[in-house]
C-alpha cells in the first residue's frame, strides 16, 4: 500500500530521511515526538509537499502520478486541517457526494446520528470530539481502501477516543485487504490497534517492530550498579542511569527473566520505549 525508501525533505533546521512499509491488511503506527517529522512524512506521502530525494510509492504509484480514481482509494484525515467551520454535516455530505462517486451518504449521516453529530449544527460550534468524529467518518465513508490518518485522537477524552478506534477497527473488518498508517503519542491507542510500529526521531526511522513482539518480548530492566556489573548487556538495546542505579531496554525479557531472577524485569509500553530510545544511550 505504502513503500518509502530514504524519502528526504530538508527545511532551515530539520532534515527528513524516512523509510517504513505499509501492507495490505495490516494497521501500521507511526511514533514519535512533537517535531520528529510525523505530519512532514504524512504530506510527502499525499504530494502534498515537494521532496528531496529517495521514493514514495501509494498504491504502487509515486504520488504526482496517481489519478483521481486512485484518490478516491486513499481516506486521510491531517491534524492541522478539517471542515469550514461554516459547513454543517448535511454540508459535508452534499460536498462529498460530489467528490467521490462510491460515497455512502444515507450510511455516512446515519453514522453521524449514531455518533451523535448533529446534522444542521454549524461544524465551528462543534467540540474538539465532534471535529475529530467527522473526520474520520468522512474519510471512511467514500469506499477507501487505504487511510492515512495523523493525530487522529489528539486532544480527545478516553470515551471519544474509543468511539474513534472503533471506527477504524470496523474500517478493517470490512476488508482483508485494507490497511491504516496511523501516528499517534496515545501509546494505548496503538497498542490495540496496530500490528506494526514505526518510531521517528530528527526525521530519521529508529526503531521498527511487530506490536506484539514488543508487547511480548520487550522490557525494562531496573538494576542497581552492583547488578549492573555482572549483568549480560549482549541484548540490552539502550540504558540510561537513573536515582537507584540503571534503566535498560531489552527486547529479550525471557532470557533476562530466566538468568537474573533477582533483578527487576518490568513489561515494558511504547511510551517507555520513546523514551529509552531518545534519550536512553545505546551500547
Amino acid at each position: 500500500m505504502i513503500e518509502l525508501e530514504h524519502l528526504k525533505k530538508s527545511y532551515d533546521h530539520f532534515y527528513l530521511d524516512c523509510s517504513l512499509s505499509v501492507k495490505p491488511g495490516c494497521v501500521t503506527g507511526l511514533i514519535g515526538q512533537n517535531g520528529a517529522g510525523k505530519s512532514t512524512t504524512f504530506k510527502a506521502i499525499l504530494g502534498l509537499i515537494s521532496t528531496d530525494g529517495g521514493s514514495a510509492q501509494i498504491l504502487g504509484k509515486e504520488p504526482g502520478e496517481l489519478t483521481p480514481k486512485d484518490r478516491e482509494r486513499i481516506g486521510v484525515v491531517l491534524s492541522d486541517s478539517g471542515f469550514s467551520g461554516w459547513f454543517t454535516v448535511k454540508d459535508v455530505a452534499v460536498v462529498m457526494e460530489h467528490l467521490y462517486r462510491q460515497f455512502d451518504k444515507a450510511c455516512f449521516l446515519e453514522q453521524c446520528r449514531y455518533f451523535h453529530l448533529p446534522e444542521d449544527k454549524k461544524i465551528k460550534e462543534f467540540s474538539t470530539g465532534m471535529k475529530a468524529k467527522l473526520k474520520v467518518l468522512a474519510a471512511i465513508s467514500h469506499g477507501a481502501s487505504l487511510l492515512l490518518l495523523d493525530e487522529p485522537t489528539a486532544g480527545l477524552d478516553v470515551v471519544v477516543r474509543d468511539a474513534v478506534l472503533d471506527m477504524l477497527r470496523g474500517f478493517m473488518e470490512k476488508d482483508e485487504n485494507n490497511s491504516i498508517l496511523i501516528s499517534s503519542h496515545i501509546s494505548t491507542d496503538l497498542e490495540s490497534i496496530c500490528d506494526d510500529l514505526y518510531m521517528i526521531h530528527d526525521g530519521k526511522i529508529v526503531f521498527h517492530e511487530e506490536t506484539d513482539v514488543l508487547l511480548d518480548n520487550y522490557a525494562l530492566l531496573k538494576v542497581n550498579p552492583e547488578q549492573m556489573k555482572h549483568l549480560d548487556k549482549e541484548h540490552l538495546l539502550r540504558i540510561r542511569q537513573e536515582g537507584y542505579g540503571y534503566s535498560c531496554l531489552t527486547n529479550q525479557k525471557r532470557y533476562y527473566r530466566e538468568n537474573y531472577p533477582d533483578i527487576a524485569v518490568e513489561r515494558g509500553n511504547i511510551d517507555e520505549l520513546i523514551t529509552m530510545m531518545v534519550k536512553g544511550e545505546a551500547l
